[in-house]
């Protein structure tokens, strides 16, 4: 079998590469699977190539913890402070951002929280984000006219209803999550949304993959 890697190619691959092969390693085995010879034979280039872009696997496994941060805990915070003509609309910008994984990635969210039962530094990154997250949901609603300690549940059984939904791995179709979309935010926020907002939600959301 012909042998690629730099030493034929002068190809080392790229940061994004090797990172890359790194989530889906996480995402499909787990932690352990993070490694550099496997990431590169399935890369097939070669170990050496790997030092030109990080230090050590600890660094990779840091460059995974930055990505999981990215994508699930800035794009949710960013949802909570969007823009919304109603609290209806402010909650459903929230769960939209939960049904795409273009949002909030929860593949890398359940692989992180599996990670983190190894890690203990990576655990206390995982509770303060789940504070924070927390944190922004109560605040949304605050603003909304909630009282804090209202707010404060509500919050936590939005939150903790979602990561249920992905510790479970519960899989849903398109159809099904938005015919429970209503529900879900008169639970949430005392009122169901209108029509007109769920058919905006409805257009952001179709043809987008939901978990």
């Amino acid at each position: 079998m012909e042998k690629t890697d730099e030493q034929d190619s002068g190809w080392r691959g790229s940061r994004e590469l090797w990172l890359g092969a790194a989530y889906e390693a996480l995402i499909e085995q787990g932690v352990e699977a993070v490694k550099i010879q496997p990431l590169a034979a399935r890369l097939r280039l070669s170990r050496t190539s790997f030092y030109w872009f990080f230090k050590d696997r600890s660094a990779l496994l840091s460059a995974l913890a930055e990505m999981w941060a990215e994508r699930t805990t800035m794009p949710l915070i960013a949802a909570c402070d969007a823009y919304a003509a109603s609290k209806t609309e402010a909650m459903l910008n929230v769960i939209g951002c939960f049904l795409s994984d273009q949002a909030f990635d929860s593949r890398l969210e359940f692989a992180t929280r599996g990670w983190a039962l190894q890690d203990a530094e990576l655990l206390r990154r995982v509770q303060e984000a789940d504070q924070a997250r927390l944190s922004s949901l109560t605040a949304m609603l605050v603003r909304w006219g909630h009282t804090q300690e209202d707010a404060d549940v509500r919050a936590r059984t939005i939150y903790l209803t979602q990561i249920g939904y992905i510790s479970m791995q519960t899989r849903e179709d398109t159809e099904t999550r938005l015919l429970r979309v209503p529900h879900y935010v008169e639970i949430y926020t005392g009122q169901a949304p209108s029509a007109a907002e769920m058919d905006r939600c409805r257009a952001r959301l179709m043809g987008q993959a939901v978990t």
